[in-house]
């Protein structure tokens, strides 16, 4: 048995018959708790599973097991790490996991099975990955108090038509008073990172206090939860339907908890993630995917974040990135003076066209062939025009050799990323080419 294995199991080896029904979460809980083992799950491009992984073993230092499902990964960290799940750039979504079944046995007929999801409801332990979600919203409304500080702070005030500067020291006193385990700000060198992670992390493990009025008053008049069930399915040999899993499996938790049903505007999410015969129950721990954190615009085509984190992650060298604006097909670079190039082409539907992509693959795989280092220069280029790309790849071979595919999910799409070995054969300006073919004839 490997070790994910192991401690999910220890994990979930919990009286199923203790009172369950609470998610308050005091002090004294967080402290005591924050060694807990937990498991989570988490939503990754489709093709970049291994990049996850080895992200999560590199900053997390814990094992992870890549689902059978693909676009899913599972890791086991202790309660006090949870902040830096949050700061993973290869993930999109986020879920605490309530109970893994492996090699679960449907019935034969969907009354049976329907009726198996209304009984697993009260069965499952339901306790640390309620804890958890606790501590994750309070993850969520510190973030949300602290930016709402931060932008009104930057702002000024205007005092009879002079600004008044304010003073931010206190603030940030505040902000970095609370210590910080130093092995986290280890993993993070960008100075925005670290200061997402002391965002995070604060004093969230030892207090939930510091709130605002509103949440004191929440915690001595607790409210009803609201939530949904959501269920993902995989698999055609199920005599049941996603929506009628999450409506009978919700309606027990419902039943349960005693919680309020809401499809928009909900608290709590569970998880139904269905893929053949393993079955996952989770909470989730996202809103919105992550990829969306550090997208300042959007565009027609803008690129996930997590994806470009998975392409940039290819040729494994840490690079600086800057952003300027020029014709791939003209860069005004020197001969063999690029290293590396990550890029996705158009895939000619919202940019451009499949037509005009005949002219444009060729052209750009020569100008990267010119301005890449013969021998050790490389290129890791996502595109939906797979035929367009392999028909310009195949008269660019004396210069490119494809080394690496990965086939990637983009919104529906079947995308492919290529990665390219730039050959040692120099590069040879068409039109110089055709003057040795002059002389030559």
């Amino acid at each position: 048995m490997c070790d994910i294995e192991e401690a999910t199991n220890q994990l979930l080896d919990v009286n199923l018959h203790e009172n369950q029904r609470s998610v308050r979460v005091t002090e004294s809980d967080l402290r005591s708790e924050s060694e807990l083992l937990v498991t989570i799950g988490a939503t990754v491009p489709t093709g970049f599973e291994q990049t996850a992984a080895d992200e999560v073993r590199e900053k997390l230092g814990s094992p992870c097991k890549i689902s059978r499902d693909r676009g899913k990964i599972y890791f086991v960290i202790s309660l006090e790490s949870l902040a830096q799940v949050h700061c993973l750039r290869s993930v999109d979504n986020l879920f605490v996991v309530v109970q893994e079944f492996q090699d679960y046995q449907f019935k034969k007929t969907k009354e049976e099975v329907l009726k198996d999801f209304e009984d697993l409801a009260g069965k499952l332990p339901w306790s640390n990955p309620l804890k958890v979600w606790k501590i994750n919203d309070s993850f969520k409304k510190k973030k949300a108090k602290h930016k709402k500080i931060n932008q009104k702070s930057s702002k000024g005030k205007i005092n009879n038509g002079q600004e008044v500067k304010i003073d931010q020291r206190n603030d940030k006193k505040d902000f970095t008073s609370h210590a910080l385990d130093s092995h986290i700000l280890d993993y993070y060198e960008n100075p925005a990172i670290r200061e997402e992670v002391s965002t995070l992390v604060g004093d969230d493990l030892a207090s939930c206090k510091d709130e605002t009025d509103e949440s004191s008053k929440e915690e001595t008049e607790p409210q009803v939860l609201k939530f949904r069930v959501t269920c993902n399915r995989a698999g055609d040999k199920h005599c049941f339907t996603s929506n009628e899993a999450a409506r009978d499996f919700g309606g027990a938790v419902q039943d349960y908890f005693k919680w309020k049903a809401d499809m928009t505007n909900f608290d709590v999410e569970v998880l139904l993630n269905i893929h053949d015969n393993e079955v996952i129950v989770g909470i989730a721990l996202t809103e919105e995917s992550l990829h969306r954190r550090n997208i300042t615009h959007f565009g027609p085509t803008t690129l996930r974040s997590t994806l470009a984190y998975g392409m940039l992650s290819k040729p494994s060298w840490g690079l600086p990135i800057d952003a300027v604006q020029w014709d791939i097909c003209n860069l005004p670079l020197r001969t063999g003076s690029v290293d590396i190039i990550v890029t996705d082409l158009p895939f000619g539907k919202r940019i451009g066209s499949k037509k005009r992509n005949w002219n444009l693959y060729p052209a750009c795989l020569r100008e990267m062939s010119r301005v890449c280092t013969p021998t050790t220069g490389r290129a890791v280029l996502l595109t939906q025009d797979t035929k367009c790309f392999t028909k310009a790849l195949s008269g660019m071979r004396h210069v490119w050799r494809k080394v690496d595919t990965v086939w990637v999910n983009i919104g529906g799409l079947r995308a492919a990323v290529y990665v390219l070995l730039r050959t040692p054969e120099a590069f040879v300006h068409p039109s110089e080419q055709d003057g040795e073919r002059g002389t030559l004839w």
